[in-house]
């Protein structure tokens, strides 16, 4: 039976070039390349790379840059700059994206995203989208239609005509190709010294490639000019006429206790007369974070993502849970506010072991330690609870997705 374009695309390894080596003369060169300059306090660069590395399809992410900003490259992406391959470019855009196609050369990749350096809001949907249509024969192209009447210009500066808009696209990058074919179109065309092909979609094209089209994003702008920059400053500091869709997620969970000489509580081990009975390590902290964080988006419960029926996870450290619900929150391009957990235990005592916790929690959620709040309560010895047979805790996520105008 043929696979399904969506089945056979998924299991093709996913790499992505981005292209960031150009100068960016028409932003004006005051303040350096446009790829650099800050937007909502981060350069332009940083906000891009890390969409790519925070979703869960892609794998290696190659950066080609100008040769002389190697400085700038690592003050704009921080730590990021240990996550990525970088490539120096050539003269022209065309040749820097060749140079990047072969620094993958021996990882061999299925398929392969080629996406400008300064398009920064290119969210998780629009690169399933991309991904999900390219497989062995067919590249990707996201596009927008187009919207405006269009005019030829005659020799003179008047209107020599109406364009017909009907059919008519405008291109967007992530663009997605099978690599190999991609690869071997580039190198053709360096062969034969062909460099004014306006992106990759029209090297393909004249490469016989068949390219699909997917729906774009409005959102999904290319950064040319100073006011766009701006303009993007604003929406990311909170400026821009946006409203952030800020969600919040509740979960609960309790553990009864059985013999043990510990209990496992935010992923640090407390010395107790007791431990907490369950199928992983029972941190009955981290599996009601984890619930909080898989309600922003949705996506079930724990047992959903990891049953109880499931051999594997016997014994398991319960931060695998919590680190996998932040992985999907990223991908939907969440960012975690805070994350606040209650402890309803009559022992043992949790204020010794906070700073521990704290930081436990901070790590695991990629925030600062003053983003996460643990308190611990009794139950003025009430219910099971009050009779010391188990715990019981309660987690509040908070987590800004990124927003759009209102209705």
């Amino acid at each position: 039976m043929e696979k399904s374009r969506s089945e056979s695309s998924r299991k093709l390894p996913t790499a992505v070039v981005i292209v960031a080596a150009g100068r960016g003369e028409r932003a004006g060169q005051a303040d350096g390349p446009k790829q650099y300059r800050l937007i909502g306090g981060r350069a332009v660069l940083a906000q891009t790379v890390e969409n790519f590395l925070r979703h869960p399809a892609i794998g290696t992410v190659v950066v080609v840059i100008h040769p002389d900003d190697g400085v700038l490259l690592k003050q704009a992406l921080g730590a990021l700059a240990e996550k990525v391959t970088l490539v120096h470019g050539g003269a022209t855009r065309q040749d820097s994206t060749r140079l990047g196609l072969l620094a993958l050369q021996s990882e061999n990749p299925g398929a392969v995203l080629i996406h400008d350096g300064v398009r920064p809001f290119a969210d998780a949907a629009l690169i399933d989208r991309v991904i999900a249509s390219i497989d062995e024969n067919h590249g990707t192209l996201p596009a927008l239609p187009v919207s405006d009447t269009l005019k030829r210009e005659a020799a003179g500066g008047t209107v020599a005509e109406t364009v017909a808009r009907a059919g008519l696209h405008a291109a967007q990058t992530p663009q997605g190709f099978p690599y190999a074919r991609i690869l071997a179109a580039h190198q053709a065309a360096h062969r034969q010294g062909l460099s004014e092909f306006t992106d990759d979609a029209a090297i393909a094209e004249w490469a016989d490639m068949p390219v699909r089209i997917v729906q774009g994003s409005p959102d999904n702008v290319k950064l040319t000019w100073a006011k766009d920059i701006a303009m993007a400053d604003q929406r990311l500091s909170g400026t821009f006429n946006a409203f952030p869709d800020v969600r919040t997620g509740n979960g609960y969970d309790v553990h009864s206790f059985e013999p043990g000489d510990h209990v496992t509580l935010c992923g640090v081990a407390i010395p107790h007369t007791k431990k907490l009975s369950g199928h992983s390590d029972a941190d009955v902290c981290l599996h009601a974070l984890t619930d909080a964080l898989l309600a922003t988006i949705g996506a079930g419960d724990i047992g959903t993502h990891f049953p109880p029926s499931d051999p594997q996870w016997k014994g398991a450290a319960s931060r695998i849970f919590v680190e996998h619900a932040v992985k999907l929150v990223r991908a939907k391009g969440g960012r975690i506010a805070n994350a606040d957990i209650t402890l309803i235990c009559e022992a043992p005592r949790v204020g010794p072991h906070r700073e521990a916790m704290t930081a436990a929690l901070s790590d695991m959620l990629g925030i600062d330690r003053g983003r996460v709040s643990i308190k611990a309560t009794t139950n003025e010895r009430l219910g099971f609870v009050g009779r010391e047979e188990g715990i019981a805790a309660i987690a509040t996520a908070s987590v800004v997705y990124p927003g759009g105008l209102p209705e």
